[in-house]
């Protein structure tokens, strides 16, 4: 169905990795399905689900956030798209970005990975790079910090202060890349804030 978009947020299933700066993808998809009232609900694909719509009357939005980890996101992405019959031009992929400073974010349609397994794997399993992606900026680590263990680690006491506002951003820019296209959605949060 045309008007049908799957919005996958990407992370590590489990407690251990609730907080973690991997797993902005998926506090974005709860903040959506939180805006409107509903739970998520296992699903065969091996994944949690929500199905909902963007405001009454409009487009369905399969909410889902993956049960496997973040390297091996493309089985239950693809699976879900699959049962739900949403091509990849509609299957939004929300994750995080460490090559964007914090509280950023930026959107885009294909191109590479950046480095970003969750992503590889889910452009590997739907057999192409051409999905949208609202990538969710968490910086570079300070100092000598390796990348793999600050994106599992949890957000600082600075960063937990502002996280409320950067996800609700960031479910602001699915529901605009929805209801308006990519372009617009990148002329409002590509913008410099005021």
């Amino acid at each position: 169905m045309a008007d049908t978009w799957l919005v996958v947020g990407l992370g590590n299933p489990g407690p251990r990795y609730e907080t973690t700066r991997h797993n902005i993808g998926q506090l974005v998809v709860d903040e959506l399905a939180a805006r409107r009232s509903e739970t998520f609900r296992a699903h065969k694909s091996h994944a949690r689900v929500v199905e909902t719509w963007l405001r009454p009357g409009g487009a369905k939005l399969v909410l889902a956030k993956p049960d496997s980890f973040m390297n091996v996101s493309g089985g239950p992405v693809s699976s879900l798209a699959k049962f739900y019959g949403v091509e990849p031009e509609h299957v939004i992929v929300v994750h995080d970005e460490l090559d964007i400073p914090f509280d950023t974010i930026k959107l885009k349609t294909g191109g590479g990975h950046g480095g970003h397994n969750g992503v590889r794997d889910v452009a590997k399993a739907l057999d192409t790079p051409e999905f949208p992606r609202v990538r969710v900026g968490i910086g570079r680590p300070p100092g000598r910090q390796d990348a793999a263990d600050w994106v599992l680690d949890p957000f600082g006491s600075t960063e937990r202060k502002t996280l409320p506002i950067l996800v609700g951003d960031a479910a602001d820019a699915v529901e605009q890349l929805v209801a308006e296209g990519l372009v617009a959605a990148q002329q409002r949060f590509h913008a410099p804030r005021a």
